[in-house]
């Protein structure tokens, strides 16, 4: 069997959170002072690495520089978690800078979302490590309370196993259990066909997405679909899309994505939509690489803690 991933050390309160750019720059220091605020206000220091102010163009900084922030953030033993200050773009040129065997080495939490996705799902793989799906630093702070609870829950290891999201849309019943994967569509379809796409099968796939209209959410999941990544999951949960708009427009976005994944998607597992997992303030952490379990009748996903090895 293969061998069970490892659940990184639980944080204590006073212990440190390192935060780096792994993509993109700093837009709004004020939102990054208050991510910080949030932070330390739960108990924990704060360690940064790499600008932390805006700079020119769509990269925090060059390639390079940007996998030693985050290899330096791992390398300091104050630190036991790691938490992206935002996502973007950049992690897809970054991902080859990276030491894999630091990684194994030296378990510790990453947290993240968007553009991040590939390192939650790729320290996952290649590290055999639990990863966090939840807030950056800079969307922190306008979190709604009990998702920047949830996070914290995660990393202390205080977490709730049972998960009964409000206002869920069962759009397909049944049972399903595997490993949580996955994140934001855009950057898992830029995966395809390179050494980093994730193994979809036997996976609970999480997608969600911003500021995309739908014709270009149709086109990736249609393409998911055609590349045979949409047969052969255990179960499916769609967050937020949304049109960056008004809740009216966003719903009407949000209806036409659950019609075409019910068109696209294989059969023999649950789909459930209105996951609060995405771009706005109900985004919930969620550990990629542990094995939960979706229930439809209950409407309650568990998470499956003896799925892991506790390090």
């Amino acid at each position: 069997m293969p061998e069970a991933p490892l659940l990184p050390p639980r944080l204590q309160r006073g212990d440190a959170i390192g935060l780096f750019c792994p993509a993109g720059p700093v837009r709004e220091v004020h939102r990054l002072q208050a991510g910080i605020k949030v932070i330390e206000e739960a108990g924990f220091k704060v360690k940064m690495r790499g600008p932390a102010e805006p700079v020119a163009g769509y990269l925090a900084d060059d390639d390079a520089r940007r996998a030693e922030h985050l290899h330096a953030l791992w390398n300091d033993e104050e630190v036991k978690a790691i938490l992206a200050i935002r996502g973007g773009y950049g992690c897809l040129r970054m991902i080859e800078h990276l030491d894999w065997e630091l990684f194994r080495q030296r378990p510790k939490w990453l947290a993240g979302f968007s553009d991040v996705t590939l390192l939650l799902n790729s320290l996952h793989q290649r590290a055999n490590l639990i990863t966090i799906h939840g807030p950056v630093a800079t969307s922190l702070a306008g979190s709604e309370p009990a998702y920047q609870a949830a996070l914290f829950s995660l990393l202390t290891g205080s977490f709730e196993e049972l998960i009964k999201p409000k206002g869920l849309e069962i759009l397909r019943g049944g049972t399903g259990r595997g490993r949580l994967a996955g994140g934001n569509l855009t950057t898992l379809v830029h995966l395809l066909a390179t050494p980093w796409d994730i193994p979809w099968e036997g996976s609970i796939l999480v997608l969600e997405d911003t500021n995309e209209p739908l014709y270009r959410l149709d086109r990736m999941l249609t393409q998911l679909a055609l590349a045979g990544r949409l047969q052969g999951l255990t179960g499916l949960l769609l967050g937020e899309f949304d049109t960056g708009g008004n809740a009216v427009d966003n719903l009407r976005l949000q209806e036409a994505v659950w019609a075409r994944v019910l068109e696209l998607a294989g059969p023999g597992f649950p789909i459930w939509a209105r996951v609060p997992v995405g771009h706005r303030e109900r985004n919930l952490a969620l550990p990629i690489g542990m094995e939960a379990m979706m229930d439809s009748a209950s409407g309650v996903l568990s998470l499956l803690p003896g799925s892991v090895t506790l390090v």
